[in-house]
């Protein structure tokens, strides 16, 4: 067969399958996202179910190593979407001036703190600070179960205890931001520097605290409600404890890229996320969903989390959060040095 008759048949072929499959979207389309890859998993086969010509590609980093790269990326990002990623870090100018206008349709119902005015983001999820406590090892160690920050900074933990860094870790960053607009600078940084002196390890991953308590390895992961609630779900002896001071939380935001490629697909993914079906499985992994009308699943409820968690939240100010953002690291970083 010469080559000519090649490509005749192989188009013949293309030809007969259109009637029977989709055609696959002429740009694949990109996303950077910061959720967690066992969520994102689940979240991707039911969008490539109900957009099966679309190729997907996804790239999931830590929140601080997606800020990185998005910044490095600068005017030339590679992807289409950024999707389940920290406001307060999508309100960095440098990340937020990269956003076009999009709100879904169904955007329309969210509460105004959950969407921008100039419409570059929306956000449908959230989470929130809790701690992941090691029941059995607490008990061996005979140590006391905390329910607050400042808990936390009893000399008794010394060693005991795992924090995501907020260099790194949007919980690890939110942890932090909720203490200081709480408190005001000077009493949060001193009880930042007594924490620290019970601070065994700081991780890059807001949630590898949890699954390094569950584990027996450390009492006490400071993280956020969902690895908890999936870890005692799992049968782990866990604890998850709210704090009772300061109770931090992070929007996760969503937005098109201006430089976007494929933006009828941009604007189908994220009109996607609002969807029933996306909703029903939010309920599954986070405990917070501003979508109105979903309550937290009765399992979520059964391993502490809150019905209302509303009531429990620290009135984040995300913007001064943004803001400030680059000092308070530095602050940080200075503070926690060994």
């Amino acid at each position: 067969m010469n080559t000519f008759t090649r490509s005749i048949l192989a188009a013949a072929i293309t030809m007969l399958g259109v009637g029977v499959t989709h055609i696959a979207s002429a740009d694949p389309l990109t996303i950077y996202t910061a959720l967690e890859d066992d969520e994102v998993s689940d979240y991707m086969a039911v969008a490539k179910a109900a957009m099966p010509d679309v190729e997907f590609h996804v790239l999931r980093l830590s929140t601080g190593d997606l800020a990185a790269r998005m910044l490095a990326e600068g005017k030339n990002p590679r992807n289409d979407v950024i999707w389940g990623f920290a406001v307060t870090n999508m309100l960095d100018p440098r990340i937020h001036d990269s956003l076009q206008s999009y709100l879904p349709p169904a955007a329309a119902q969210l509460p105004d703190l959950y969407k921008a005015k100039d419409g570059t983001w929306f956000a449908a999820t959230g989470y929130m600070a809790a701690f992941c406590v090691n029941t059995e090892r607490l008990k061996s160690k005979n140590l006391p179960m905390p329910t607050s920050w400042e808990d936390l900074t009893n000399p008794v933990y010394k060693g005991e205890i795992v924090m995501p860094s907020p260099a790194a870790s949007g919980t690890g960053y939110l942890q932090i931001a909720a203490i200081l607009q709480g408190m005001g600078d000077d009493k949060a940084w001193d009880l930042i520097k007594r924490l620290n002196k019970n601070i065994a390890q700081y991780t890059s991953s807001g949630s590898k605290p949890c699954k390094m308590a569950r584990t027996g390895e450390y009492t006490i992961g400071a993280s956020f409600a969902f690895p908890a609630m999936q870890s005692i779900e799992a049968g782990f002896p866990v604890k998850m404890v709210i704090p009772s001071d300061w109770e931090g939380y992070e929007l996760e935001a969503s937005g098109i890229m201006a430089t976007s490629k494929n933006l009828k697909d941009s604007k189908r993914f994220l009109d996607w996320t609002l969807s029933p079906d996306a909703a029903n499985l939010y309920k599954k992994y986070k405990e917070i969903i501003t979508i109105p009308g979903l309550k937290p699943s009765e399992q979520s409820i059964k391993a502490g989390l809150p019905a209302d968690v509303s009531k429990v939240l620290f009135p984040i100010n995300f913007e001064q959060s943004a803001k400030a953002r680059d000092q308070i690291i530095k602050t940080w970083q200075q503070v926690t040095a060994k």
